[in-house]
């Protein structure tokens, strides 16, 4: 009998075990896109939202559950839904994006997404991924662990609580986009920013469209932090606290204190929140952090406010909201030092960085010009245009990339994305927009090129921001990886000196990154996701001028490696 003891034990621990993970869920939602009527500094307009609130429905799933979201356009707008970090790994169909993955959802349409989420935890959310419906078409997508919130690599908050920064517009956000488009120009900046939706009394008519959260004293609460904003970087603050960040984009960090956040387009941060200053009224903030050199002549040069109330604060200890002291908006050395000193949390059993590197890109990113396409019919000979070496994204029509690359059709788009600028030169200097042997280093042209990679492919990636025009600070967002910052920096690039800088022990892990503003960053992940993935700026003005490209990824060795068919549902151009 002694002999089997050691079988009976491990067969009880292992029943246990079963016991105390729950098994994994499918979560179902119904998302209903429709018109909506709203009224924000004194100006009222028809907005396009999910189920009548925006921001939209929050997801909230364990790792390892299956979503299920059936979305019913009953907008007058086509319409995808992005859910901006999942890595879809089998459902690249449920990824979202706007004829790269899809064709669009049409008016009277319907379609549902479904996705396994696997391997990630924290903070994500979802997004439309057409034209600027994003302005209200957005929500949280909190991912926790199977386990529950016992397992997080810090304590149990008190409780959770999203923040999500966006940006408003008076006018009609589609009309204002289609007519940049036509006109070969850029859109007009937001008029307010916003706070979970609502803009803050800083702002025309505004006193009651303030958000406002109560916290009680002594307590830890985890603040999910979520820039929905369209074209702009943000500072978030709150006033007389600091924050401990524990994770951005749903990858752990090691703990970094700080009491200034700065928030990209696209990206998360999970930041502990502990309320251990006196009991009274405190407003928290978002101004832009605008990385444009020369500063831009005109941007959205302001804030949004929300309130943080004690629940124990009285109108004697209340007094006066403070109000905390934000960065001047092109403080390009408090965002640079938010950036670069946050590092990924080192798990046991969890992935590590590849060491060896099997394909290797230079690829400048940023603005210049093109020629006028046909459709553009308002453009005079010359439009502006955005590029990633040189390369001018254009979006195909009549069929999505990734149902073309299933169905291997020819003529969708071409496999020859250059590897490398055409041509080298002084990329961070200004001089670039002035003198007449460089200028015509600001013309590109449009094309629909792609990166076509081998499964398992680990490959790694400079991001070199270019002076064409401006320099400016670019959120470059992968959908479908997660990718490792090595390093990053000012000017140009140098190999020999940024490779003495390499993270190898715990870099960051992020699937959007703010490549620094004339500056350069360094990324590195493996290919082990087949389909299409996009790979794009997530300021959404230069996405629509072409700052961005496709990694076509191919199946892998055996079926749990091979992107299945479409859905029945699966929508048509």
């Amino acid at each position: 009998m002694q002999m089997h003891k050691p079988f009976i034990v491990l067969g009880i621990v292992l029943v246990l075990a079963f016991i105390s993970v729950p098994e994994a869920a499918i979560v179902k939602h119904t998302f209903h896109v429709g018109n909506l009527t709203l009224t924000r500094l004194c100006h009222t307009r028809v907005v396009v939202a999910i189920n009548e609130k925006t921001p939209g429905p929050i997801i909230e799933v364990n790792e390892g559950d299956t979503l299920v979201i059936e979305a019913i356009n009953n907008s007058p707008y086509n319409i995808t839904l992005h859910w901006h970090g999942i890595f879809q790994r089998l459902s690249g169909w449920a990824d979202g994006a706007n004829m790269i993955t899809q064709c669009p959802i049409l008016p009277g349409n319907k379609y549902t997404y479904k996705f396994k989420v696997v391997g990630q935890e924290g903070t994500l959310w979802w997004h439309a991924h057409l034209s600027f419906l994003r302005e209200t078409v957005h929500g949280a997508l909190i991912i926790k662990p199977k386990k529950g919130p016992k397992s997080y690599p810090f304590s149990k908050p008190f409780q959770e609580i999203p923040i999500i920064l966006g940006e408003w517009w008076n006018d009609d956000v589609f009309t204002i986009d289609r007519q940049a488009f036509l006109t070969g120009g850029v859109t007009p900046h937001a008029d307010a920013f916003t706070i979970n939706g609502q803009p803050g009394d800083l702002y025309n008519c505004s006193t009651n469209d303030t958000y406002k959260f109560i916290v009680e004293p002594g307590k830890t609460y985890l603040l999910r932090i979520i820039n929905a904003a369209l074209n702009n970087q943000l500072f978030f603050k709150i006033a007389n606290h600091s924050f401990r960040i524990v994770a951005v984009d749903a990858s752990y960090t090691n703990p970094y204190e700080t009491d200034t956040i700065v928030i990209a387009p696209g990206q998360t941060v999970d930041a502990l929140l502990t309320t251990n200053v006196k009991p009274a009224r405190y407003y928290m903030a978002a101004r832009a952090y605008q990385s444009t050199d020369p500063p831009a002549p005109i941007f959205a040069n302001t804030t949004s406010r929300a309130v943080l109330e004690y629940s124990s604060a009285t109108s004697s200890t209340s007094g006066q909201l403070v109000m905390p002291d934000l960065p001047i908006f092109n403080d390009t050395l408090t965002a640079h030092t938010f950036f670069s000193n946050l590092t990924g949390l080192v798990r046991p059993g969890f992935e590590t960085v590849p060491l060896y590197v099997d394909e290797r890109l230079f690829v400048t990113i940023g603005l210049g010009f093109a020629d006028c396409l046909p459709s553009q019919t308002l453009c005079n000979s010359s439009s502006l245009a955005a590029s990633m070496n040189n390369a001018s994204f254009l979006f195909p029509s009549g069929i999505s990339i990734l149902e073309a690359h299933y169905k291997d059709l020819k003529g969708v788009y071409t496999v020859d994305f250059p590897y490398k600028p055409p041509v080298s030169f002084d990329f961070t200097n200004i001089s670039v927009n002035s003198d007449k042997l460089l200028t015509p280093f600001t013309k590109t042209s449009k094309g629909t090129k792609v990166i076509k990679v081998k499964f398992n492919t680990t490959i790694e990636i400079v991001l070199q921001n270019t002076a064409i025009i401006g320099i400016e600070s670019h959120p470059m967002h992968i959908h479908g990886h997660n990718f490792y910052i090595l390093t990053q920096g000012f000017g140009n690039y140098n190999e020999i000196e940024a490779i003495k800088s390499f993270n190898l022990n715990d870099p960051l892990v992020r699937n959007t990154i703010s490549v620094p503003t004339g500056g350069w960053a360094v990324i590195r992940f493996t290919t082990t996701n087949p389909g299409v993935w996009f790979v794009h700026c997530h300021i959404d003005t230069h996405l629509r001028l072409g700052l961005a490209t496709i990694l076509e990824v191919e199946n892998g060795p055996t079926k749990n490696y091979i992107l299945p068919a479409p859905p029945v549902d699966f929508p048509k151009c």
